[in-house]
């Protein structure tokens, strides 16, 4: 093997690595994404966990009430719900794992191909040191140079030559190590795999359990549609009266404001209308004030008919709305049992539900607390039973419904998690409604509660 031969060959060498880094570097990158996606995937499955183990809770409870055929239902299709994505969430978790067990798969062939390559140019490099290792070879291949530069350059050539070596035999021992380790992550990637196609076959196997109960129930319940009819459509009517009682308490809440916004703007231009009145007299306009006072009280009641916020409801509005998605249960533990909107009710088929809010279950005992800072304007006695609590923030306001004991009063200022009164239980079921109001309209309070679905 001549020197221009060693040269390329080291060149070589060096390509392959620089490409094998670049490669590794990015698989990294990509493997970092892959593990904050599989993080998010086992913190939604633990709460998805969490969610089924306290409905299990709620079911126990409703099974000991001799009236909670209905509620049983309501639980049980919940945790059907829930445990569908359970298994939806371990399947994308599984699809991830098989996709990084690919990867790695590939990386550790590569990396066994790099291996081999760079042992056979190191095996020739030894075996061309072998060959030329004696003193002797070494001082003929200097005193055989042409002049002083070119035997420089041949010593530099043996020291570059012998640092390429450690390097290279360095890279083998660095590329081993990670081999070694893809080799452990893909051992225990395949490890994690098993241990979810066991959940999931576990999950699978609960599901049908349920599915089997549901229908038991549901039968039982059909047997007795024509009294679930008549107590249903008994219930939308107190529903429904509900829904105007809330609105009504609303109304009155944006009429205040409204009366509040008068009589501030009001005052502003009497104030206003004093002192100019105060300055006409000194300069004997008096005709000329009564006639600009009369246009400023016009135009003062004009701006007057619509509500102005304060600077501090206007700032607590916009905070409120960038905490879309992201504001705390109403409860410490709960689960959305009842949707927004309009939904078919679980045991009658064709009978269709409203609801302003979503209805959150919960574990007996619980409280329900304020989902963001604010002013309380109401505490009214439900027509359903209970009470009903509203808080405003800014122009939102966040209803509060089947509260028995109430820790708060009207005018409290409430912060964020506060709690403000016992949720009532009835046939064994524990749960509150909550709503969200901007001004007359609802909204799906869901898509603003931290993981909400």
């Amino acid at each position: 093997m001549n020197l221009f031969q060693l040269k390329k060959n080291r060149n070589n060498i060096l390509a392959c690595c620089f490409i094998f880094l670049i490669g590794y570097h990015q698989s990294i990158l990509g493997q970092t994404k892959t593990q904050n996606s599989q993080k998010d995937l086992k913190s939604k499955q633990k709460k998805l966990n969490d969610d089924i183990k306290q409905l299990n809770t709620q079911l126990s409870q409703t099974k000991a009430s001799k009236k909670s055929q209905i509620n049983t239902i309501v639980v049980i299709n919940t945790k059907i719900k829930v445990r569908e994505e359970l298994i939806s969430t371990i399947n994308t978790e599984l699809s991830g794992i098989n996709t990084t067990i690919k990867q790695n798969v590939n990386e550790i062939n590569s990396l066994k191909a790099n291996l081999d390559k760079l042992k056979s140019e190191y095996a020739k490099m030894i075996y061309f040191a072998q060959r030329n290792q004696d003193s002797y070879t070494k001082i003929m291949f200097l005193f055989s140079s042409g002049n002083f530069n070119q035997a420089y350059m041949r010593i530099k050539y043996f020291q570059q030559y012998a640092a390429f070596r450690k390097k290279q035999a360095n890279e083998i021992i660095a590329t081993q190590k990670v081999l070694s380790s893809k080799l452990k992550e893909l051992e225990e990637q395949r490890h994690e795999k098993n241990i979810l196609l066991g959940n999931e076959k576990e999950e699978k196997t609960q599901l049908d359990s349920e599915k089997n109960q549901q229908e038991i129930v549901l039968s039982e319940l059909q047997q007795q549609e024509k009294e679930l009819k008549a107590e249903l459509e008994k219930k939308k009517r107190d529903a429904e009266n509900l829904q105007i009682a809330i609105k009504k308490l609303i109304q009155d809440e944006i009429k205040r404001k409204l009366d509040e916004s008068i009589k501030i703007a009001t005052e502003k231009a009497a104030k206003a209308e004093k002192a100019e009145k105060l300055k006409n007299e000194k300069n004997n306009k008096k005709e000329k004030i009564e006639t600009k006072s009369k246009s400023e009280i016009n135009e003062t009641e004009k701006k007057a008919a619509a509500p102005e916020l304060t600077a501090e409801a206007e700032a607590i509005g916009a905070d409120f709305v960038s905490s879309r998605g992201k504001l705390p249960w109403p409860v410490a533990k709960g689960v959305i049992c009842q949707p927004y909107g309009e939904y078919e009710h679980p045991a009658i088929k064709g009978f269709i539900m409203n609801n302003n809010g979503v209805e959150i279950c919960s574990n007996k005992g619980s409280h329900a607390r304020a989902v963001f800072g604010g002013e309380v304007t109401s505490i009214a006695i439900a027509p359903t039973g209970g009470k009903l609590i509203i808080i405003r923030h800014g122009e939102y306001l966040s209803v509060y419904m089947n509260i028995g004991d109430v820790f708060v009063k009207q005018g409290d200022k409430v912060s964020i998690k506060q709690a403000l009164g016992t949720i009532l239980d009835e046939d064994g079921k524990t749960s509150m409604n909550l709503q969200i109001w901007k001004g007359q309209k609802t909204m799906d309070p869901s898509g603003w509660l931290f993981n909400g679905r």
